[in-house]
């Protein structure tokens, strides 16, 4: 009977120590269920290095592509600033017609050439400095009818401010305006006017200046004027025509 429990108790201790040699990782680790087909043994395997290779060769080309694409988009211009506001053309400014007319000085005291004065009755505007005020005042020559072009007496100049106030003479061409405008009866040719006091003057005729003596042309046909308008010396050296001095 004491061998039967001694065995029996032998055999339990056997049946136990098997256990206790086992890590307490491996006691406590739950077996994975078996599937059929499938081995119960997992090993893990090694990445393949070419299978890294050839996904860094495809990033690399995406984003080659990528930046190809980015590169050749088509670019918008930014408009300039001439294309963002309308131009606005400005007309140049109008020349100064004082300085298309001809100035005599001391220098340069030329006003015309006598192949442009040919023509009778023909007319061109000029300055010249007065030397007793030091204004330049303006001028007007008339080739007379009369006269050869190359000498002065062909040609009549003067001053175009009226002598006794501010009224500026105009050389009157147009026969019918002599009469309408200065009730002038029957005119043969170009006079000129004073619009102010309405007196005309005649190229054609010379008058002697009371107390002076002196042979001025231009006289006084119609009006109430003292005198005729203040003569400018003229000269021909060759072919141009020289504005020496006012009166």
């Amino acid at each position: 009977m004491i061998e039967a429990v001694n065995f029996h108790s032998q055999s339990i201790e056997s049946e136990r120590r098997p256990m206790t040699d086992q890590p307490p990782s491996d006691r406590f680790k739950t077996e994975m269920p078996q599937i059929p087909g499938i081995s119960g043994s997992r090993s893990s395997t090694a990445p393949n290095p070419a299978v890294k290779l050839v996904i860094g060769l495809l990033a690399v080309l995406l984003v080659l592509f990528v930046g190809a694409r980015w590169a050749l988009r088509p670019r918008h211009r930014a408009p300039t600033i001439s294309e963002q506001q309308p131009q606005i053309e400005v007309p140049a400014p109008a020349p100064d017609p004082s300085t298309l007319i001809p100035h005599a000085t001391d220098l340069d005291p030329g006003i015309a050439k006598a192949e442009e004065m040919a023509k009778p009755w023909s007319a061109k505007e000029f300055f010249i400095r007065n030397h007793l005020t030091g204004d330049n005042v303006s001028g007007l020559l008339v080739r007379l009818p009369t006269g050869p072009p190359s000498q002065a007496g062909g040609y009549w100049a003067f001053e175009q401010k009226s002598p006794f106030g501010d009224c500026k003479l105009e050389y009157l061409t147009d026969l019918e305006k002599l009469k309408k405008d200065y009730g002038f009866s029957n005119p043969k040719h170009p006079m000129v006017g004073n619009p102010c006091s309405r007196t005309v003057f005649d190229p054609l005729k010379t008058t002697n200046l009371p107390g002076s003596g002196v042979w001025v042309r231009g006289s006084i046909v119609q009006g109430s004027d003292l005198r005729p308008p203040l003569g400018i010396e003229i000269k021909i050296e060759g072919k141009k025509i020289l504005a020496v001095r006012t009166e």
